[in-house]
């Protein structure tokens, strides 16, 4: 199979043309902004195309355009977590998991592909198709 690969980058290669890679590929998305992301975009609904197909690769040029990476994205496990009323069970019920620090979002800012959030997909590895809807949420919950 590898060989397969390294054959048709020869012959792509002897034509002058390449072989486009994720990384090279274009991809256009629909993006719905919220709460101050919204204000500061001054959009709340906005296609946006960039290189590549991760959610990743969508946030690196979302952020070089719009200035709103210290609205989402927190740098400390501090920034993502919260101080409940309740302490948590010893034992959590299901499933949980979150993006590792770094990749994780600020106390209750939300990234979403297609409605779900992306914790609950491949985090910023989630890869994106045409069309596809991201959701940049911030605040996540307004409260009275």
């Amino acid at each position: 199979m590898q060989s397969d690969a390294r054959t048709a980058e020869a012959t792509a290669d002897e034509r002058g043309t390449t072989v486009e890679s994720a990384e090279d590929r274009e991809t256009t998305v629909e993006v719905r902004c919220t709460g101050h992301v919204r204000t500061a975009t001054g959009e709340s609904k906005l296609e946006f195309a960039f290189e590549g197909e991760t959610l990743r690769a969508f946030l690196d040029a979302f952020f070089a355009r719009y200035d709103v990476k210290d609205l989402l994205l927190a740098e400390t496990e501090d920034e993502a977590t919260t101080r409940g009323w309740a302490d948590p069970p010893e034992e959590l019920p299901g499933t949980w998991r979150k993006n590792p620090e770094g990749e994780q979002t600020r106390t209750y800012a939300r990234v979403l592909v297609n409605g779900q959030f992306n914790e609950h997909l491949a985090g910023l590895d989630t890869r994106l198709r045409d069309g596809d809807r991201v959701g940049l949420c911030y605040p996540f919950i307004f409260c009275c």
